[in-house]
């Protein structure tokens, strides 16, 4: 059959929708001008956030280089003519010190600035300089028959003086020793070696940083073991009861309370109760654990409740006992969320000043720590006290020091990311 022609059909209007009216348009318009404008304040909420953050570490690097570096003199004693009652041979062991002490070392060194210097020339010496010259006699004895050329630190306001810091007069007095040719400014290796000192041209941070890696060690070893089968016990485990029910509550709340709570905690239990040493990295690293223990505990439940439960289902379906399925397929998968837990925790607890000041760690320690309970400070109570001095050679150093925090947490979030990113697995 031949197909009938179609007819042509005359074109329909097009009715408007609600699409192209006015009022929709507007609303489209503030719509997307709503859009750009979260997205602009975004952009300016990371910007600001940026530029505070340089701000603090241009700050805090223009001010903290500086406690790196040193002012150096120099300056020749005749040792021999300044006829010590020492010989040579007893220059030897533990007794060298109160041997070179007791001779009238220290004199004989403020004799010697005065002579080259004129009548304020020991003034010009740290008050600590003369054990530099003991630690160079110490080295080699026979130098006590000859005149040799010291390199000493000079007194802290001229130490600041040559950086740019000090006051007029003390930056005349520089300028005259540059132009003479004595005086230098280098590299300060003793702020790494050394530990705290009264005098900040012989300020160390190492006894410090050591207080802190020890307190950290206890830490970790006590806090993430013990927080890690709590959170086991309590997701796989424990029954759905009131009592567990308290229990958890409690672990939220414990992981809101105060620091400075848990060191009096410290104070009361570990002190004043079990007898333990005062200003010691057990100590601190004990009460630091009660304070880590809770946010431990919270990361690693919610990473073990994450882990799905066909994992769980397949290795009980090919006979895995509970404690295998937990211990090479729960835990494995939840690990690198109980990592996230663990660092936010020890980077809390590296920057704690309260509670340690409550168990008595901001002593004046002059050598660093050998033992757990040797008597130490960390990094942030030595912080603490630094800025509380009164000389302005302190300033440079607690920025100094505020690098050295910064650079060993970083290093110990970069460890712990590593290993988070090293037992990640994707499923």
């Amino acid at each position: 059959m031949s197909k009938r022609p179609s007819l042509p059909v005359a074109d329909a209007p097009v009715r408007p929708t609600v699409w192209d009216s006015p009022a929709m348009a507007r609303r489209l318009r503030r719509r997307y001008a709503a859009e750009r404008r979260f997205r602009l304040l975004g952009l300016a909420a990371v910007a600001l956030s940026a530029a505070f953050l340089a701000f603090l570490l241009v700050t805090m690097v223009a001010q903290g280089i500086r406690g790196f570096t040193e002012t150096t003199i120099t300056l020749p004693i005749d040792l021999a003519a300044a006829d010590l009652p020492i010989e040579p041979a007893r220059v030897k062991g533990r007794s060298a010190d109160l041997a070179l002490a007791g001779a009238g070392l220290e004199d004989a060194v403020d004799t010697a600035a005065t002579m080259r210097f004129g009548r304020d020339g020991a003034d010009l010496l740290s008050p600590g300089a003369w054990l530099a010259v003991r630690d160079a006699i110490k080295a080699d004895p026979a130098i006590l028959r000859r005149t040799v050329t010291f390199t000493l630190p000079v007194a802290s306001p001229f130490d600041v003086a040559a950086k740019g810091e000090g006051t007029p007069d003390a930056e005349q007095v520089v300028a005259r020793l540059k132009a003479q040719g004595v005086l230098s400014t280098g590299w300060n290796w003793n702020f790494l070696t050394d530990a705290d000192a009264t005098d900040p041209t012989r300020v160390g941070i190492w006894g410090a940083a050591k207080g802190s890696l020890l307190t950290m060690l206890v830490t970790l070893a006590l806090a993430f073991p013990i927080g890690v089968l709590a959170a086991l016990y309590l997701e796989e485990y424990a029954p759905k009861n009131r009592w567990t029910d308290l229990i958890e509550v409690s672990i939220n709340n414990l992981a809101a309370v105060p620091s400075i709570i848990f060191g009096l905690l410290g104070l009361a239990v570990f002190l004043n109760t079990f007898g333990l040493p005062r200003s010691a990295p057990l100590v601190g690293g004990l009460t630091l654990a009660l304070m880590t223990m809770p946010v431990i505990v919270i990361a690693g439940r919610n990473a073990i409740k994450a882990v799905p439960p066909s994992i769980r289902d397949a290795a009980l379906a090919v006979g895995a006992s509970r404690v295998q399925v937990i211990f090479h397929h729960v835990l494995p998968l939840a690990l690198p969320g109980i990592l996230t837990g663990t660092i936010i925790g020890m980077a809390r607890a590296l920057g704690e000043t309260a509670p340690l000041l409550m168990i008595g760690m901001r002593a004046f320690i002059a050598a660093p720590p050998r033992g757990l309970t040797d008597p130490s400070t960390v990094l942030p109570v030595q912080i603490f006290l630094w800025s509380d001095q009164v000389d302005r050679g302190f300033i440079e150093k607690t920025s100094a020091a505020i690098i050295v925090l910064l650079v060993f947490l970083l290093a110990m979030n970069g460890l712990a990311i590593y290993l988070r990113n090293r037992f990640e697995t994707r499923w």
